[in-house]
């Protein structure tokens, strides 16, 4: 193995491994690329392809070959990987956070599945508009987006020269918060038509004694919930397309030093 280093060349061998480490940050924590149903031994192949492919571009090796410093630097090229891809997420979650309010508003809060991209229990309205978030996100190649990212990002910023800014924490804390007023703006439509349902419900019962709020004023509050949400889909995906194409513009400029 030591005949073969020497043959290759160390610096070579050093960049193929912070490659690979950059690369597996995006097969490990990127939307649609890190889906649960994915195969490990899929994404690795993956992975090992898309080192191969991209070797070329590489420029020189900026570290100094050494057991510590290739070691940070590996940790380094991952978290490149998990900062970015929480970027992306964050934005996707904004679809699961609208979708929790909804079902809430709808009863549907105790209706919930296992989301299979990261194996936890939302509602179902949350697992619904995420899929077709992913769905938006492939329509306009978002993935492809996602992988110039990482071809540029080999130029821009050298393998094993990257460490964590401050402006990294501060868009970081903007997102999460945006993310909850996003999720109530995208919900709001049916938040407030269920609030005007329920205001008609109340006169009802106090004029109409004999209506039957159980029987008759949850499955219509349903039928005009999912009635609204056909009709503002579009819309949301809009929007929520919108946040994405931002937040992938922001990873170019976070990551410049």
């Amino acid at each position: 193995m030591e005949a073969l280093v020497r043959l290759i060349g160390e610096n070579q061998v050093f960049l193929f491994m912070l490659l690979f480490a950059r690369l597996s940050g995006l097969f490990a924590f990127f939307p649609f690329f890190s889906h649960m149903s994915i195969p490990i031994s899929i994404k690795t192949a993956l992975t090992i392809f898309m080192v191969i492919f991209l070797f070329p571009l590489v420029p020189p090796l900026h570290v100094t070959p050494s057991l510590l410093s290739l070691s940070l630097a590996v940790t380094g090229e991952l978290l490149i990987g998990f900062v970015a891809g929480l970027f992306l997420t964050i934005v996707l979650s904004v679809l699961q956070m609208a979708g929790m309010q909804i079902s809430n508003v709808m009863g549907f809060t105790m209706a919930s599945v296992i989301d299979p991209q990261t194996s936890t229990s939302i509602p179902l309205v949350s697992q619904f508009l995420s899929l077709i978030g992913l769905m938006v996100v492939l329509a306009f190649n978002g993935h492809h987006q996602m992988l110039l990212f990482i071809s540029d990002s080999l130029q821009v910023m050298p393998l094993g020269s990257f460490y964590p800014q401050t402006n990294i924490l501060s868009y970081l804390a903007k997102a999460i918060t945006n993310m909850f007023a996003y999720g109530f703006v995208l919900s709001f439509p049916i938040v407030a038509i269920s609030l005007l349902l329920d205001l008609v419900f109340g006169m009802l019962m106090k004029t109409m004694p004999q209506f039957n709020l159980l029987v008759i004023g949850f499955p219509v509050k349903i039928v005009v919930s999912f009635i609204v949400l056909v009709a503002i889909l579009s819309s949301m995906m809009l929007i929520f397309k919108k946040e994405f194409l931002e937040a992938i513009n922001h990873m170019t400029l976070l990551f410049v030093h």
